[in-house]
């Protein structure tokens, strides 16, 4: 199975993890829609709505951008309905959105909890909402959440409570509409890295990571590996990257490895066991 023509609404596909897996799909000559705040460049943040269709046009798909804040429920809808129109319908949603704030409680204002809190587990409930009479009409539909296994040491809590109550929030929706929407055959599954991806989001929040982050290929060729599976065969699951590719028979993980050579920085939220396993391999 691949996703030659099938279609995708990618939330936060402007760049990063989002832009990676929308590339992955293009190679395949699958549909994608952008869905994407950043219509303009932005001095900090590298990609467009707009460079990013060029680019899954150039790697062989079809792009949609639209600008898109996915706090906006009638925005997402427009822009669910509008994908739908253009393609025929939708097959994936690829939940990618998030904010993101690495600070304490008495650090944390409310309105920046307030923004982790509608964009992560709000804007994961409205997409998947606003996407859901359409993935019942596919053939083999599928939602893919960027979000952590639920894990729930307080290790995870203390150092940032307000980031990690709305990363869980996505998992949360995970836990609950792979149960809620198995009869209709669609499939609702998290995946997350194992180690640090060198993201905006790293740069910009831990730039100390940066070098010791693998590239979003990763990520881009697990979740393609996910998307291409029989939906009524793989629902509920809370995916680590590198254990799905080393499953599908991967093993040498080099053209990931951080650029400065360094080796790589395991990720928040992997559990216990999971990091045992990689400090052995």
């Amino acid at each position: 199975m691949t996703l030659q023509g099938k279609t995708l609404f990618i939330t936060g596909a402007s760049r990063g993890i989002g832009l990676a897996i929308a590339l992955r799909a293009a190679r395949d000559g699958a549909n994608v829609a952008i869905a994407a705040k950043t219509a303009e460049p932005h001095p900090k943040l590298e990609g467009t709505i707009h460079t990013a269709a060029a680019a899954i046009e150039q790697a062989g798909g079809q792009a949609l951008p639209l600008v898109v804040d996915v706090r906006d429920e009638a925005a997402v809808q427009q822009a669910v309905a509008r994908t739908a129109e253009r393609f025929g319908g939708i097959d994936v949603l690829v939940n990618n959105a998030s904010a993101i704030s690495l600070t304490d409680t008495a650090a944390t204002e409310m309105k920046r909890y307030d923004l982790m809190q509608s964009i992560n587990a709000r804007g994961t409930f409205v997409c998947t909402r606003a996407a859901l009479p359409y993935l019942k009409r596919s053939s083999n539909p599928h939602v893919l959440t960027l979000s952590p296994p639920l894990d729930l040491q307080a290790k995870w809590f203390a150092p940032h409570v307000a980031y990690t109550i709305a990363k869980f929030g996505m998992s949360l929706c995970t836990l609950g509409h792979a149960e809620e929407f198995r009869r209709d055959g669609i499939a609702v599954n998290s995946l997350w890295p194992l180690t640090t991806i060198d993201t905006a989001a790293i740069r910009n929040q831990i730039p100390a990571l940066a070098d010791a982050s693998r590239s979003p290929e990763i990520v881009a060729d697990a979740a393609y590996a996910i998307l291409t599976k029989p939906s009524r065969e793989v629902t509920g699951h809370f995916f680590i990257d590198e254990d799905v590719l080393r499953a599908e028979g991967v093993t040498d993980f080099s053209i990931y490895a951080p650029a400065s050579g360094a080796a790589p920085a395991l990720d928040f939220f992997i559990p216990d066991e999971v990091a045992a396993r990689y400090r052995r391999s």
